[in-house]
C-alpha cells in the first residue's frame, strides 16, 4: 500500500503513475463492452429477438457519446482527479440501475446511463498526455492506451465467464463494485493539476466549435474515428449472435475468450505510440487502415473456419488501435492546453460512428447474416480509408 501511496505526491508521469492509469482506464472503459456477449442472454431475460437485444449496445455508446460531449470539455477547466473521482461514483450509481432492471425500457435507459458515466478514461488519457514529456507523449498515449483496448478485449471474456456462471445481472453488479473502489483509489494516487484555460461552461463549448472550423487535422481524425469504430463495433455486436448460430453453437463462456484473442492486437498499442514518436502518424493511420480492410476480408471468405475468424479478430483489433493511437498522436500535439476539448471532438464522432455500426450491423445481420455484418463493417474500413487517403492527396503533414 505504502507503494500506491507514493504515486499521488508526484506530478510527473512515472511508470508507476502510469500502469496505474493504464489499468484504471481498462477498468472503467470495460462497463461499455459488458453488454456484448451477453446481449442474447439479457434478450431472452425481456423476451425480444437478436435486432433489440442490439439496441443495448448501440444505448450504451449513443450515451458515451453524450457523457463525452457535456463531461470531457471539464476538464480544460476544473481539476481532473475530481472529476474523475465523482464520474467513477456517477458509474457506480449507474451500474446498480442497470444490474437491478425489470422492464426492457428500464433496461435501455440503463445501459444509456452507464454510456454516459463511463467517461473517465477519455479524462486520464488528456491527464497523461499533459504530464508526459513532449518527446514521451506518444509512449505515454501508445502505454494508456493498451490499457484501455486490453480492458475492452477482457472485458469480454469477463462478462462471458460470469455470464454463464452467475447470470449477467451479477456481472454489472461486479462491475459496480469495482468502480466504487476505483474511484477510491484514483483520489487518492492522482496527482492533483491545475487548469490553465478560464473559460466558462458555455464559452467552453463555444470554443469547441471554432476549434472545429479552424483545425483540419481535428476534422479528419474524427471522421476517420467515426468510420472506424463503426467498422469496429458492428463486428464485436454482432459476433455473440454469430457464435451462437449453427456455425459454431458457441455459449456465453466460449464467446467471451474471443476477446482474449484480440489482446494480442491491443498489446502492441505501446509499440505503436513509441513509433508515433518517430514516424509520422498520419502515414501510421494509412497503413492501419488497410489492415481493418484485410480484417473484414478474412471475416467474409473465411470466417465460418475457427483459424480465419481467429486471423480476423487479430487484425481487426491490431489495426483498429493503430489507428487511434496515431489519431490521438495527432490532435494532441495540436494545442495542449485545449486537450480536453479536442479529445470531446474526436470520441464523440468515434461513439457515434460506434453506435452507427452496432445498430447497423445488428440490422444487416437480422436480414443478410454475416455476409450483411460483413458489407457494413468492410464499407465503414473503406470509407476511413477514403477519407484518409483523400485528404493525404491534398496535403501533406
Amino acid at each position: 500500500m505504502s507503494f500506491i501511496l507514493h504515486l499521488g505526491n508526484s506530478k510527473q508521469l512515472s511508470p508507476a503513475l502510469l500502469l496505474l492509469m493504464s489499468v484504471s482506464c481498462g477498468l472503467a472503459i470495460a462497463n461499455l463492452y459488458y453488454n456484448q456477449p451477453l446481449l442474447a442472454d439479457m434478450g431472452r431475460t425481456f423476451g425480444v429477438d437478436d435486432q433489440r437485444s442490439g439496441i443495448i449496445s448501440m444505448l450504451t455508446q449513443v450515451g458515451f457519446a453524450i457523457g463525452m460531449f457535456l463531461f470531457i470539455p471539464l476538464g480544460d477547466i476544473y481539476e481532473k482527479r475530481k472529476l474523475i473521482t465523482v464520474l467513477l461514483l456517477a458509474a457506480f450509481l449507474a451500474l446498480i440501475f442497470l444490474a437491478t432492471a425489470q422492464t426492457l425500457i428500464w433496461l435501455y435507459a440503463a445501459s444509456l446511463a452507464v454510456g454516459i458515466t463511463t467517461v473517465t478514461p477519455q479524462i486520464i488519457i488528456p491527464l497523461a498526455a499533459e504530464i508526459a514529456a513532449p518527446n514521451g507523449r506518444g509512449k505515454a498515449i501508445g502505454s494508456v492506451m493498451s490499457g484501455l483496448l486490453t480492458g475492452i478485449l477482457l472485458a469480454r471474456t469477463v462478462a462471458g465467464f460470469i455470464g454463464e456462471l452467475f447470470g449477467w445481472r451479477v456481472m454489472f453488479g461486479f462491475a459496480a463494485a469495482m468502480m466504487f473502489g476505483l474511484a477510491f483509489i484514483l483520489f487518492h494516487q492522482l496527482p492533483v493539476t491545475e487548469s490553465r484555460t478560464k473559460l466558462t461552461y458555455i464559452e467552453l463549448f463555444r470554443s469547441i466549435g471554432q476549434l472545429i472550423a479552424k483545425q483540419r487535422t481535428l476534422r479528419e481524425s474524427a471522421l476517420i474515428a467515426a468510420f472506424m469504430f463503426g467498422a469496429f463495433s458492428a463486428f464485436w455486436t454482432t459476433l455473440t449472435f454469430f457464435l451462437e448460430g449453427p456455425n459454431y453453437r458457441y455459449g456465453s463462456t466460449l464467446i467471451g475468450l474471443f476477446g482474449l484473442i484480440g489482446v494480442v492486437g491491443a498489446a502492441t498499442a505501446s509499440i505503436i505510440g513509441r513509433l508515433t514518436d518517430h514516424v509520422n502518424p498520419k502515414r501510421m493511420i494509412g497503413w492501419m487502415s488497410v489492415v481493418v480492410l484485410l480484417s473484414y476480408l478474412s471475416f467474409w471468405l473465411l470466417g465460418t473456419w475457427l483459424w480465419g475468424l481467429i486471423l480476423g479478430v487479430v487484425l481487426l483489433d491490431l489495426g483498429y488501435q493503430g489507428v487511434h493511437v496515431s489519431n490521438q498522436a495527432r490532435i494532441y500535439s495540436l494545442l495542449p492546453d485545449a486537450g480536453s476539448r479536442l479529445n470531446t471532438v474526436y470520441m464523440v464522432s468515434s461513439f457515434l460512428g460506434g453506435s452507427i455500426g452496432s445498430v447497423c450491423g445488428a440490422a444487416a445481420w437480422s436480414r443478410w447474416g454475416w455476409s450483411g455484418t460483413c458489407a457494413v463493417g468492410g464499407s465503414m474500413a473503406a470509407t476511413a480509408f477514403l477519407v484518409w487517403l483523400g485528404h493525404r492527396l491534398t496535403k501533406r503533414e
